[in-house]
């Protein structure tokens, strides 16, 4: 599609941290009312909130920071190894009121834009597919943007992300908070290989609950509840087993 693109300065924005390379695509919802409020906060001083792109319910995206900005969108935040994941991404927010205003679906005019918008800018960065990300990727304990009805799967087949088939929900062994042992150990090396902030304790603790969840949110959407059942270890594994295709990859 052809990119309908406004532009309205945000004056929230730093410089990226030395030596910091765009390495992460980050996708958020604004959880605002309206498109206009969430314009208006992320161009508000006092809000100390921005981002690069703002997406609208009819595709209309508005450019907010230079690319070559650190836009203020990630806050407390976490992935493979840094702290500062301003520093390495750009951020897209997606207009939507969010889990408290009712998540009502992504529009399709919304999400051929955030592909248009995505391939554009990784036509740009090197931008490995593991690190297209969600917000509560990077902060599982406070986000949960842009939710379990974001389509990640259309993002990879037009060639954006990484993404494997879900494992059907199944009965068997589930590990949740309170459980402690090999196997947790081993689910939650897992999630640090992938990037997740994670202490690999053997102790499934609200931390990896939240984890888990957001790990849910992204991959294994059909069931949201911070419980690792057979259906998202297996679906983890695909995942895990999908990063031997960027195995080549500096970023990887």
């Amino acid at each position: 599609m052809t990119l309908s693109v406004e532009n309205r300065p945000s004056p929230n924005f730093s410089d990226r941290r030395e030596g910091c390379e765009i390495d992460i695509l980050l996708l958020h919802y604004t959880g605002m009312a309206s498109c206009q409020a969430a314009s208006d906060w992320l161009c508000n001083p006092r809000s100390e909130v921005s981002c690069h792109y703002l997406v609208d319910l009819d595709g209309t995206v508005t450019a907010m920071v230079p690319e070559d900005k650190r836009a203020w969108h990630a806050g407390l935040s976490y992935w493979a190894g840094s702290r500062d994941v301003n520093s390495r991404s750009i951020g897209i927010e997606i207009h939507n009121p969010g889990h408290a205003g009712g998540y009502p679906d992504y529009t399709d005019a919304q999400m051929r834009a955030v592909i248009a918008l995505s391939a554009d800018i990784l036509s740009r960065h090197a931008i490995a597919p593991r690190h297209v990300l969600a917000h509560s990727d990077v902060s599982p304990e406070r986000k949960e943007d842009p939710g379990e009805k974001f389509d990640w799967r259309r993002l990879h087949e037009n060639g954006i992300g990484l993404w494997v088939e879900p494992a059907p929900i199944s009965e068997g062994r589930t590990l949740r908070t309170g459980d402690q042992g090999a196997l947790v150990r081993a689910l939650q090396e897992k999630l640090v290989r992938y990037g997740y902030g994670l202490e690999v304790s053997g102790w499934f603790d609200e931390r990896t609950g939240a984890v888990v969840r957001a790990f849910q949110r992204h991959f294994r959407q059909a069931r949201v509840d911070g419980i690792a059942d057979p259906s998202t270890v297996e679906t983890l594994d695909r995942l895990i087993a999908a990063l031997g295709d960027e195995a080549a990859d500096a970023l990887g």
